[in-house]
């Protein structure tokens, strides 16, 4: 799901005209060249949240730099909605045929994938620097006040941080998260 995420930011840019991503590699599905060793690491550790390496991008290349940096990420939380989508479709699909089937842990493997994908999406679209909602915010504000916002760039990770730790996040998203999760769920 996360190399999914990262692969359509690049390939967003790369279809506005930034070739950055395509020449540093960037554009596979190969998992390991976006690993963030980091972020894997607190992954294993936290067993909730990690990250990958985000795929360079220069929005020098697009036409409108601000506008062109909102639609990358945009790319990466709804291509994990769309998974999420495709997983929901299949579960139901196959739970009734694949329960007295060998593949039944299959049908086990999609809702969680329905659930991880919807969280990803939905934890990536927070507008605070340096997830991709910070950059949505950005191309949707009037350019002094994006500019404005942009300040708070640096100390982007800390306040996310507070606002996990002080389960703020918990509050605001869940509710989102698992409201999404029923709806694709009961389809």
């Amino acid at each position: 799901s996360i190399t999914v995420h990262e692969v359509c930011h690049g390939y967003a840019a790369y279809r506005m005209g930034d070739p950055t991503a395509k020449a540093a590699g960037r554009l596979t599905l190969n998992p390991i060249k976006h690993i963030d060793v980091v972020g894997l690491l607190v992954l294993f550790l936290t067993r909730m949240i990690g990250w990958a390496k985000p795929v360079p991008v220069n929005p020098m290349y697009f036409k409108n730099p601000r506008k062109g940096m909102m639609w990358v990420s945009i790319a990466g939380p709804a291509s994990n909605l769309a998974l999420a989508c495709v997983f929901a479709i299949a579960y139901k699909v196959s739970a009734g045929f694949l329960s007295t089937s060998y593949l039944y842990p299959l049908v086990f493997m999609m809702e969680p994938m329905v659930s991880i994908n919807v969280g990803l999406a939905i934890f990536n679209l927070i507008p605070i620097p340096p997830l991709d909602g910070s950059h949505i915010l950005e191309g949707l504000l009037p350019a002094d006040m994006a500019r404005a916002y942009s300040s708070i760039a640096p100390y982007g990770f800390i306040i996310l941080l507070v606002l996990i730790f002080t389960r703020v996040v918990d509050y605001l998203v869940l509710p989102i998260i698992r409201m999404i999760i029923g709806i694709l769920l009961s389809m």
